[in-house]
Formats: C-alpha cells, structure tokens, sequence
C-alpha cells in the first residue's frame, strides 16, 4: 500500500536569533571558546593588560576586562551584531587578514545563548557606556577605565540541551585556563591576570618571551630548552624547542603559532615531530613554543570558524622550511653544548664551531659505495678508538690540568692498559682546564663493562659507552649516504595495485617529486597503479606498502620523509649492532678518545632511539650525597 503523498515543506528564511544560535554552535562550544574569542578581540584592540575572572568553570560567568582602544557609544549596537566587524571591509582584507578576529560573529553567537553585558570607554570619552543583551539593547552611561569589558552570564541558559553536554566546572576551568595560558605564551608583552571564583590563579606581568615560558610551561622546560630563530625568504621560526630528554608522556606542552594565532595543523606538527625522529625515545612527546611568521597572504585562516586550522599555499615550502630549522637546533645537542642537559641534570647553550669542523674519520666504520647505495663492512673495525690522530690525544698540559685522586684509578676498576701515560698524567697536580676545550673532560675508568667514568671542571660525567658510540655511528653513516647519489633499483617485474582516485591524482600531480624520491610509480588505468622502480636502499621493502606511505605522505604534507624514515630505522639496526658492546674493556686512551667523538658530533646527547648518552654530577651534587657543608 503506497504511503499518502505529503506536500513539500515551504522554504523559509530563519529568524536572526536562531541563525545566531546556529552559528553559536560552530563558534561557541563551550565556556573555552568564549574565552578565546573575547581575548583575541582584546588584543586586537591593543590591549596591554588584560583581566579574566570566571565562575564555576566559566558557565555561570565569564568577565574579561582590558585596557584597550575602546568602543564608542554609537558603534556598540554593531559590537553584538553579526557579521558586524571593524578589521576586514573588503575580500582583499580577508585574503591578506593581520588580526586575530575578523570573522564579526563572536560576539553575536556569544550574546544568543547568553546574558551579555557590554561595557567600554574611549580615550576622549568623559564616562564609560553599556549595553546589555543584543544589538537592540539601549546604550547607557556607566562607570569605567578606559577600554571594555565583557560580562557573560549564564552560558546556555536558553539552550538547555546544549549545557548537559558540558563537563564539570573544574573540568570546563581547565580548558578555560589552557586557552589562557595559550594566548598569554603568544603575547609576553601584554600582562594577564586570570582567576576563579573570586581566587587568582595565574598572574604573569609584562615580561619577555624567554620568562613567560618559563613560567608557563614550568621549570623543567626552561632548564632543557633550546633557543632557535631562523629566515628563509617570507618565513621565520622563532621560539623554543624542548630537549629530547625533557619530553613528555602526553603531547600537551606544543604551543605553535602562526602569525601569532594559536593553531593546530597536522603538517606544522609533522614537521616538528619528523625532527625529532631519531632523539626521541618511545612514544614520547616533545615539548616546544615555536611562532612561523609570514606573509599574511600566503596562509588562509579562514578555514573554520574557530579559527585554529590555517592552509598554507606552498605546504611544501613550509613544511620543509620548519623540519630543517627544528633539526638544526636539535643538532645542538651535543656535548659541546655547555651546560646543556642530556640527562635532565643540568642546562646549556651554545656549540664550539671549531669542533663542528673536525674531520670525523678516528670512528668512521669502514664501508664502500656500490651499485646498490652503501656497503657497510665490520671486518675491519677492530681497531675501534683510535687516539693516533693528532685531533683525538690529549696535550699533556690539559691532561695533568684534571684533578685525581693520586692512587690512580686502574686501582678502583677494571682497564686494560693500567701503565697508561694518561693515567700518569691525571694523577699530576691540578692546572687550570678551559671549559670550553673538552666539556666532557677525561677518562677516569670504566665501571662494570658498561659505563665510563670521567672529569671535567663540572664534577662527574657518566657516559653510556655503547648509547654513546652509536649515536656516532649513526650520523656517520647518515652523513656518508646524504653524500651519495640517490640510486634506483628497477623492478624486474613491476609491482601493481588498485589504487583509489585520489592516489592515482597524486602520482599524476606529482610526478617529478616522487622521481625526486626514487619512485617511478604510473597510472596503468583509473584505478591501478605500476611500480616500476624504487630507491635501491629499500629494494627488499614491500613495494605496494612503501608506495602507499609515500603517496599519503606526498598528498598531505607535499612530500615524503618515509624514504628517510625507513634508511634511518636501517641505519639505526647497523648501528647499535656494531657499537662497542657491553662488558668490552675499553683503555683510558680509547675512553678518551670516544669523549673527543661525542663531542665532535651532532645530536650526541642521544642514541638513535632517543636514550641520553650521558650525565653531569656537579660538585655540589656529590657534596650533597655526602651532606658536605650542611
């Protein structure tokens, strides 16, 4: 039986109150985002101070109050109107946007599920004026300083619905106060003052960028980070970068800004992420605030009406502008990095150039390059630390410099050279050691087959002799395959797979960046792809998996680090197999002249799977065990 026709529903055009709700639910998920978006109007008004006083999680009230510009009396009926804005008047505008807000929907949305009250002063107004509801409340006179404030009361008190899927108000204040705490690290020279149910929180004066992280992201970051601020062309990245050692289980101390708006973009955070690959251990997290200025006009913003997520024109461009930037400074993390914390001990800063120069040939593994990239060979490797090159002894005047007990130390552990010159040098009598010269000083003796024992002017440096060792394996053999052509292998049969649209687009648009890969992968028909040819690194990978990654990777992020990703995992393996084992008795020579290695080498503050090299005691360390001077 056939149902009864039912006449089409008339189309009607919306009342502006539920058009308001509707967008609220885009723009004002909860109490967080009112937040947000009240903050950003401040600053864009040129606040230098900045109030925010919340109650029970922001849902009862949410009160922001700041020093800015000022709204007059005419144009506060505008202030609650949509689509009302006084930073865009054009799509020109738009396009180029250098504010934080420009969408004039904020507090419209804001003033349809809540009791908004209005209140703001000009510098050449006599009093301050108000208005409360919407825009066809009455503006009157009241009392106030110059610049506005925002009362919100009862959140969603006309959506009932939309409030029972709010949290806890402890749980709604601790977003309230992350999106503080956001807008606070992007602005060190505005003061902010947040607090909650009448008892401050968080305070942070004016200050510059360097403290208020500190203060922000605590103590622990501000004592293991590192300064970076680098240009390319239209783009600069500036700000810091969390030593791989003060990670974290949890990926919530990544602050990243682009022309200081807040975003989360899965390629800025791939990009950071891949240069950490191989200092980070496990399934860690760094820690970082990094700020990416350019050109408002190649990055749009307007891509969702939270405004978090941004599109870049050249993701490409950007993508690998901010990998190299973050890497070089994580290169930084050796052992020539004074003060610089491999293990969260101590902190640092700064890399001796005239090490960075030093040929690294006393450790290279011997290896020849054939048809099929690098051969590496361990028949040879034998002679592991050789300290014959003049770059790897010690002058004697710096070794008699180190201070020793006088009975030696081959009497406490186990060497193998226990007549060792070096050891007859330490125990002499202590001169003046530079710093700078050999920051991880000289050996004093190995303990349990494992660790080697040494000293600078510091104290005590404990370092991981097989984590060191093949962390220097690592980058050379690295260093030697980036000097190498990249070489293809041809497939003697070619390897097909359907494939959907979207993959067949991306080999079709990026052809030259995937041969730049060592790919040839070709469309045979709608929906299947050929592999004819891979880099020959990787000749015994799976060749429909490995194609797979790299077009995913090429589509989203504008090209691919999987190539790299998996020679490093290769290189890696070799590593850690050839380094010095456990339980290998090392000489004093050979211990020294692995300290002169690790500190001629990048990121040596780590093994390639992100475990630290080694550790500084200070003095006052020990002196504390022993409750020395108490």
């Amino acid at each position: 039986m056939n149902a009864p026709h039912t006449p089409p529903r008339p189309i009607l055009a919306l009342p502006d109150q539920l058009i308001s709700q509707i967008a609220a639910g885009e723009v004002v998920d909860r109490p967080a985002a009112v937040v947000k978006e009240l903050l950003e109007n401040a600053l864009d008004a040129g606040a230098t101070q900045v109030t925010i006083r919340l109650e029970e999680g922001g849902v009862k009230r949410i009160a922001i109050t700041d020093n800015g510009r000022g709204i007059p009396p005419d144009q506060m009926p505008l202030a609650l109107a949509r689509h009302a804005t006084s930073k865009i008047a054009s799509l020109s505008d738009l396009e180029n946007v250098g504010t934080l807000g420009f969408r004039g929907e904020a507090l419209a949305s804001i003033a349809s599920v809540a009791q908004v009250t209005l209140t703001s002063r000009t510098a050449d107004a006599d009093h301050a004026w108000e208005i409360s509801g919407n825009q066809d409340g009455q503006v009157t006179p009241s009392s106030g300083a110059l610049g506005t404030t925002v009362d919100v009361r009862d959140l969603y008190y006309n959506t009932p619905a939309r409030r029972k899927f709010l949290k806890s108000d402890q749980t709604e204040y601790g977003h309230c106060a992350e999106v503080v705490r956001r807008i606070a690290l992007s602005r060190p020279d505005v003061a902010f003052s947040l607090s909650h149910n009448g008892k401050t929180v968080d305070h942070w004066n004016v200050s510059e960028i360097e403290k208020r992280s500190a203060m922000i992201l605590g103590g622990e970051f501000a004592t293991a980070r590192l300064p970076l601020d680098e240009n390319s062309g239209q783009l600069r990245l500036h700000g810091f970068v969390g030593l791989p050692t003060a990670s974290k289980a949890r990926a919530d101390s990544q602050y990243f800004y682009v022309n200081g708006r807040f975003v989360r973009d899965k390629l800025l955070a791939h990009a950071v992420r891949a240069a950490y690959q191989d200092v980070l251990h496990g399934d860690r997290y760094p820690c970082y605030v990094l700020s990416l200025e350019l050109d408002p006009a190649l990055v749009d913003v307007n891509v969702h009406p939270s405004k978090i997520e941004v599109r870049f024109r050249d993701g490409r461009a950007v993508h690998q502008f901010i990998f190299h930037a973050v890497s070089r400074a994580l290169a930084q993390t050796s052992a020539t990095s004074f003060g610089a914390t491999p293990a969260p001990v101590t902190a640092t800063t700064g890399v001796l150039p005239w090490l960075r120069e030093q040929k690294q040939t006393e450790f290279s593994m011997p290896f020849a390059t054939g048809g099929s990239g690098v051969a590496q060979s361990t028949a040879a490797y034998g002679a592991l630390f050789s300290p014959s090159s003049p770059s790897m002894q010690m002058p004697d005047a710096d070794a008699a410099s180190i201070r020793t007990p006088a009975s030696g130390p081959a009497t406490l552990f186990a060497t193998r050279d226990a007549e060792s010159p070096y050891q007859a040098q330490a125990a002499q009598p202590s001169q003046t050691l530079p710093d700078h010269d050999f920051p991880l000083g000289f050996a004093l003796a190995q303990l349990h087959g494992i660790y080697v024992l040494a000293q600078n002017r510091k104290g005590l440096v404990l370092i991981d002799m097989h984590a060191a060792h093949e962390r220097i394996l690592y980058e050379q053999l690295k260093n030697a395959l980036d000097s190498d052509a990249l070489q293809i292998q041809p497939l003697l049969i070619p390897v097909t797979f359907h494939a959907d649209p979207v993959e067949v687009g991306t080999v079709q648009e990026n052809r030259d960046a995937l041969q730049a890969l060592g790919f040839d992968i070709s469309a045979l028909s709608p929906t299947t792809l050929a592999v004819r040819a891979i880099p020959a690194l990787l000749k015994n990978a799976d060749a429909q998996s490995l194609a797979r990654d790299v077009l995913r990777d090429v589509r989203e992020f504008g090209g691919s680090r999987v190539l790299v990703e998996r020679r490093n995992e290769m290189l890696g393996t070799l590593a850690c197999h050839t380094a010095v084992r456990a339980n290998r008795t090392l000489t004093i020579p050979e211990m020294n002249a692995l300290l002169r290695q690790m500190e001629a080498t990048e990121r040596a503050d780590q093994c390639n799977h992100g475990r630290p090299t080694w550790v500084q005691l200070a003095l006052s360390d020990l002196d504390k065990l022993f409750l020395r001077g108490q």
